[in-house]
Protein backbone atom coordinates (compact mmCIF):
# COMPACT_ATOMS: atom_id res chain seq x y z
CA UNK A 1 0.00 0.00 0.00
CA UNK A 2 1.11 3.55 -0.63
CA UNK A 3 -0.09 7.08 -0.13
CA UNK A 4 -1.68 8.92 -3.06
CA UNK A 5 -1.59 12.60 -3.87
CA UNK A 6 -4.93 13.59 -5.37
CA UNK A 7 -6.03 16.43 -7.62
CA UNK A 8 -6.57 18.57 -4.52
CA UNK A 9 -2.85 19.33 -4.95
CA UNK A 10 -3.24 20.62 -8.52
CA UNK A 11 -1.87 24.10 -8.93
CA UNK A 12 -1.54 24.39 -5.13
CA UNK A 13 1.68 22.35 -4.97
CA UNK A 14 2.56 23.00 -1.35
CA UNK A 15 5.76 21.13 -0.51
CA UNK A 16 5.26 20.73 3.24
CA UNK A 17 4.80 17.00 2.57
CA UNK A 18 8.17 16.80 0.82
CA UNK A 19 9.97 18.31 3.79
CA UNK A 20 8.84 15.48 6.11
CA UNK A 21 9.21 12.52 3.75
CA UNK A 22 12.02 10.32 5.12
CA UNK A 23 12.66 8.56 1.81
CA UNK A 24 12.29 11.42 -0.73
CA UNK A 25 9.52 9.68 -2.68
CA UNK A 26 7.49 12.81 -3.52
CA UNK A 27 8.18 14.09 -7.01
CA UNK A 28 7.44 17.03 -9.28
CA UNK A 29 6.88 16.51 -13.01
CA UNK A 30 9.47 18.15 -15.27
CA UNK A 31 8.33 16.82 -18.65
CA UNK A 32 6.21 18.40 -21.36
CA UNK A 33 3.07 16.20 -21.21
CA UNK A 34 1.05 18.37 -18.87
CA UNK A 35 -2.20 16.89 -20.15
CA UNK A 36 -1.24 13.51 -18.68
CA UNK A 37 0.69 14.87 -15.69
CA UNK A 38 -0.96 18.05 -14.36
CA UNK A 39 0.81 20.53 -12.09
CA UNK A 40 0.79 18.67 -8.79
CA UNK A 41 3.08 16.46 -6.74
CA UNK A 42 3.25 12.67 -7.12
CA UNK A 43 4.22 9.87 -4.74
CA UNK A 44 6.32 7.08 -6.21
CA UNK A 45 4.38 3.96 -5.09
CA UNK A 46 7.41 1.65 -4.99
CA UNK A 47 9.48 4.08 -2.93
CA UNK A 48 6.80 5.04 -0.40
CA UNK A 49 7.30 3.22 2.91
CA UNK A 50 3.75 3.94 4.12
CA UNK A 51 4.96 5.94 7.11
CA UNK A 52 2.12 8.46 6.73
CA UNK A 53 4.28 11.47 7.61
CA UNK A 54 3.13 13.36 4.50
CA UNK A 55 -0.62 13.13 5.02
CA UNK A 56 -1.04 15.43 8.04
CA UNK A 57 1.50 17.91 6.65
CA UNK A 58 -0.47 18.65 3.48
CA UNK A 59 -2.33 21.90 4.13
CA UNK A 60 -4.66 21.17 1.19
CA UNK A 61 -5.65 17.75 2.60
CA UNK A 62 -4.73 16.22 -0.78
CA UNK A 63 -2.95 13.06 0.44
CA UNK A 64 -4.72 9.82 1.30
CA UNK A 65 -3.73 6.29 2.10
CA UNK A 66 -4.40 4.36 -1.13
CA UNK A 67 -7.27 2.38 0.38
CA UNK A 68 -8.89 5.59 1.66
CA UNK A 69 -8.83 7.68 -1.55
CA UNK A 70 -12.35 9.13 -1.95
CA UNK A 71 -14.32 7.71 -4.88
CA UNK A 72 -14.32 11.09 -6.63
CA UNK A 73 -10.50 10.85 -6.81
CA UNK A 74 -10.14 7.15 -7.74
CA UNK A 75 -8.50 7.99 -11.09
CA UNK A 76 -5.71 9.80 -9.23
CA UNK A 77 -4.40 6.47 -7.92
CA UNK A 78 -3.38 5.11 -11.35
CA UNK A 79 -1.91 8.53 -12.17
CA UNK A 80 0.51 8.20 -9.24
CA UNK A 81 1.43 4.70 -10.48
CA UNK A 82 1.85 5.96 -14.07
CA UNK A 83 4.69 8.21 -12.98
CA UNK A 84 6.80 5.08 -12.47
CA UNK A 85 6.81 4.54 -16.25
CA UNK A 86 8.07 8.10 -16.79
CA UNK A 87 10.54 8.37 -13.91
CA UNK A 88 13.08 10.28 -16.02
CA UNK A 89 10.58 13.14 -16.30
CA UNK A 90 10.32 13.58 -12.54
CA UNK A 91 12.58 15.05 -9.87
CA UNK A 92 12.32 14.89 -6.12
CA UNK A 93 10.38 18.03 -5.46
CA UNK A 94 12.36 20.90 -4.02
CA UNK A 95 10.78 22.39 -0.91
CA UNK A 96 9.49 25.92 -0.73
CA UNK A 97 7.97 27.51 2.35
CA UNK A 98 4.52 28.88 1.55
CA UNK A 99 1.92 30.46 3.79
CA UNK A 100 -0.76 27.88 4.61
CA UNK A 101 -4.14 28.23 2.91
CA UNK A 102 -7.10 29.45 4.91
CA UNK A 103 -9.84 27.01 5.88
CA UNK A 104 -12.05 28.73 3.31
CA UNK A 105 -9.47 28.19 0.56
CA UNK A 106 -9.18 24.50 1.44
CA UNK A 107 -12.97 24.08 1.36
CA UNK A 108 -13.25 25.98 -1.94
CA UNK A 109 -10.58 23.72 -3.45
CA UNK A 110 -12.42 20.60 -2.27
CA UNK A 111 -15.66 21.93 -3.75
CA UNK A 112 -13.88 22.74 -7.04
CA UNK A 113 -12.78 19.09 -7.40
CA UNK A 114 -16.11 17.57 -6.32
CA UNK A 115 -15.31 16.57 -2.75
CA UNK A 116 -18.16 17.97 -0.71
CA UNK A 117 -19.83 17.18 2.55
Amino acid sequence: MTYIITRLCRDCVDTACVAVCPVDCIYAYQGSDHETFPNQLYIHPDECIDCGACEPECPWQAIFEEAAVPDVFKEDTPLNYLMMEHKDDFIVSPTEKKPPPTAEEVEANKHKWGLTG
